[in-house]
């Protein structure tokens, strides 16, 4: 049996138990015992779902059981378990919030207020709307001329106020529309930190050659710099409405009727370097997109406004000792090539880049891993870094008592 799948029939099962349990055994309620059950049921349904998204749901149901007993339990209102188990508690909260009605984006409040309060930051900059570069945009074999564009407007901007733009293929992600829509257009528009103007990474999906079905969507994710050192993301996707004749309207994807997608899960450092399909970037390109990626690790340690406090996650990937490591696989493991290169928080923590933690997008990190973009500066052969990866899924996900792993160790309090 596979790991995914028995992990699955656990969650069931305790699921199970505690739908069916008899009302008298109900009110015996130990809720250190339920805590530690209820970790572990967590914590092996957020692996078989990190393994496989196909195990999603049941992710979901494990999460709403918990919820719903807290609720039910008015746990909340007990001063003695809230503090207990304080990590636990706002961890299934803010993990929760991407399950309530019209909280897609996964934020504090309702996706509708989030835009609406948010729409000054993540507005397209209204030359991007222009009839000609839209129509040129829209298409690989008209591409040039969306370029030929972005110069011209170049030409009458100030030196500091130019645009960076280049094209590329994705390696991972397709587009909201078109899972299989690789090919983007990223443009940067530089903001203004001293007047509160954000700059704006703009992207463009792209419709390949020959495709008779054109690629919709436009995103917009913005960086506002903050007093203190870090920097607010904010984020909206847009779709394009193409007529035989006449123009070419675009309105945000949520307006048009078509959900969204919980923003952080993918975007834990906020904005995202790019790490293209070898040779998609064209040689006179590749010098904006290394001052694209300069320019990412220029904003300092991602925040999300009052929509999100991302430490409720928690500690993320890579984030154990290495002495955790020796004691975990063996010691003097953290002296080789693999346990030396499970340096993830060694950048991606609260302070730097943003912890990756449990919930987020499993592509992402493989991708970057399988690519050798993680970790930065490391070379492993093929074999080793497929190690590397299984390696620290072991030390976030594990649920031995005697050892347990990253995630269960913060949810029990154990980290502080």
């Amino acid at each position: 049996m596979t790991f995914r799948l028995s992990a699955i029939l656990l969650c069931l099962m305790l699921i199970g138990e505690s739908l069916h349990v008899s009302p008298s055994a109900r009110s015996v309620f130990n809720p250190d015992a339920w805590v530690r059950s209820k970790v572990d049921a967590l914590v092996l349904a957020a692996r078989a779902a990190y393994e496989d998204d196909d195990a999603l749901p049941i992710y979901h149901k494990v999460l709403k059981s918990i919820a719903r007993t807290i609720a039910q339990r008015k746990l909340l209102q007990d001063e003695s378990f809230a503090g207990r188990y304080k990590e636990f508690v706002e961890y299934i909260q803010a993990a929760s919030l991407d399950r309530l009605p019209g909280h897609e984006l996964g934020f504090t409040v309702p996706d509708r207020q989030y835009f609406d309060e948010t729409r000054q930051y993540v507005q397209i900059p209204e030359f991007l709307l222009n009839q000609s570069f839209l129509r040129s945009v829209s298409r690989d074999e008209t591409l040039d001329r969306a370029k030929a564009f972005l110069r011209q407007v170049n030409s009458a901007r100030e030196p500091s106020d130019q645009l960076l733009f280049f094209s590329y293929r994705s390696k991972h992600l397709g587009t909201p529309d078109n899972d299989d829509s690789f090919e983007r257009l990223l443009i940067v528009v530089p903001g203004n930190a001293a007047a509160g103007v954000p700059e704006k990474w703009v992207q463009f999906g792209v419709t390949d050659p020959k495709e008779r079905i054109r690629t919709r969507n436009v995103s917009v994710v913005s960086a506002v710099a903050g007093s203190d050192g870090t920097f607010n993301t904010y984020f909206k996707d847009y779709f394009r409405t193409y007529r035989r004749k006449g123009p070419i309207s675009i309105r945000g994807r949520w307006e048009l009727g078509y959900g969204d997608d919980n923003c952080v899960r993918c975007h834990k450092s906020g904005i995202l370097p790019i790490f293209p399909v070898d040779d998609s970037v064209s040689p006179d390109e590749q010098q904006t997109l290394l001052a694209v990626n300069e320019r990412f690790r220029t904003y300092g340690p991602p925040r999300f406004d009052k929509y999100l406090d991302e430490s409720k996650f928690g500690p993320g990937i890579g984030s154990a000792s290495r002495e955790a490591r020796d004691k975990r696989f063996g010691e003097g493991f953290g002296g080789t090539d693999v346990g030396r290169a499970m340096s993830c928080a060694a950048c991606h923590q609260r302070e730097q880049l943003g912890a990756l933690s449990w919930p987020i997008d499993p592509v992402v990190i493989n991708s970057y891993i399988d690519g050798g973009q993680m970790p930065f500066g490391r070379r492993l052969e093929a074999s080793r870094r497929d190690e590397l990866n299984e390696k620290l899924i072991e030390e976030y996900f594990a649920t031995d008592d005697a050892n347990p792993g990253i995630l269960k160790s913060w949810l029990l309090g154990k980290s502080r």
